[in-house]
């Protein structure tokens, strides 16, 4: 009897945290048309002899703040939930991960399922966006279209509002938490350049300064307006109210402006405003990473705390946490 695969793709990472590894890595990210959305020659001429000789270096040695003697925390994190989601499903289905940039590549992993006449991809992205979720779609569809036996295919394009992934965030918000009580929770999720939202053809009105209206089919693909409805649904479920909690948006790179609040700038506000305490949890990502573990728990702790905050608490993204096995375990159990 033939399995269920399930295949679970995340970002990416270089194979090591020395230059050469980033470097490769890099290349590889940057050169994605989903990614740099500009002409072919305009986007070589940035990422390669721009972008990625100026941060090769300053990237490397942020992998090597957070490199574990087993390798990249991703891969490890991505590692442990595939044993995780495995041992929930059982027998009759294959679990395999893959990153869009990197290794296990998503080539590599539709190989290891080439016996499986179901598929089920979950690129592990909460909310939509073309540069994460459509790349690796993308990416998925290229590589399966060069096989000749091209299985049944589903795909679970978000899960921004899933109630078992936000409970499984609401989870692990109060166990990290426990009985403290910061004057504020703030949700960093991964920035986009504003010309994605542009190009996502959001029509609700909105300002893109304040909190995005509901989501409806005027901004069904929005992500700014996902990231908001993700938090609108944490804050309910953690009892918070509208005062004890932002929403902030991190990793911008380049000048061309991206989608705002800040979440550097919202930090330097916070303190301003007379904030000592802050918890910071990152829901656009459910595996802890670069972004997470160097971006967010050591540089802006460090902002935080020499800026006169007293206490930054960080929140670990769900990795293999049971509450988020059994919500990916249920996913795929309702496409199968």
């Amino acid at each position: 009897m033939s399995k269920t695969g399930v295949l679970l793709i995340n970002l990416g990472t270089p194979d090591n945290c020395d230059f050469k590894s980033v470097y490769n890595y890099l290349t590889e990210f940057l050169n994605d048309s989903r990614i740099i959305d500009l002409t072919k020659l305009s986007r070589w001429i940035l990422s390669n002899l721009i972008i990625i000789p100026l941060r090769c270096k300053k990237s490397a040695q942020a992998y090597q703040k957070i490199w574990a003697e087993e390798g990249s925390p991703l891969l490890i994190n991505s590692r442990k939930l595939q044993s995780a989601l495995a041992a929930e499903l059982g027998h009759d289905y294959q679990i395999e991960i893959a990153m869009r940039y990197g290794n296990p590549a998503i080539k590599t992993a539709l190989k290891n399922l080439q016996h499986c006449n179901r598929l089920i991809a979950i690129p592990l992205f909460p909310q939509y966006s073309s540069a994460a979720t459509g790349s690796a779609i993308a990416k998925l569809l290229h590589e399966l279209a060069k096989q000749w036996n091209i299985p049944e295919l589903k795909i679970i394009r978000d899960f921004y509002s899933n109630p078992g992934f936000i409970q499984s965030y609401v989870d692990i918000i109060k166990k990290n938490i426990g009985n403290k009580k910061p004057d504020l929770i703030l949700f960093s999720y991964h920035g986009l350049p504003e010309r994605h939202i542009n190009k996502s053809d959001c029509q609700a009105n909105c300002d893109r300064l304040k909190s995005c209206p509901r989501i409806t089919i005027d901004n069904l693909y929005c992500y700014r307006a996902q990231c908001y409805a993700t938090s609108y649904l944490l804050a309910a479920a953690l009892g918070l109210e509208a005062s004890q909690y932002q929403v902030a948006f991190q990793s911008r790179l380049g000048r061309t402006p991206w989608i705002k609040p800040y979440t550097d700038v919202t930090l330097a506000n916070l303190r301003q405003q007379g904030a000592k305490s802050i918890a910071v949890a990152c829901p656009s990502f459910v595996a802890d990473c670069l972004e997470t573990l160097e971006e967010i728990n050591i540089r802006a702790r460090e902002q935080w705390l020499l800026s006169g905050g007293s206490e930054f608490i960080f929140i670990p993204c769900l990795n293999e946490h049971r509450t988020w096995v059994n919500a990916l375990a249920d996913m795929a159990r309702r496409c199968d």
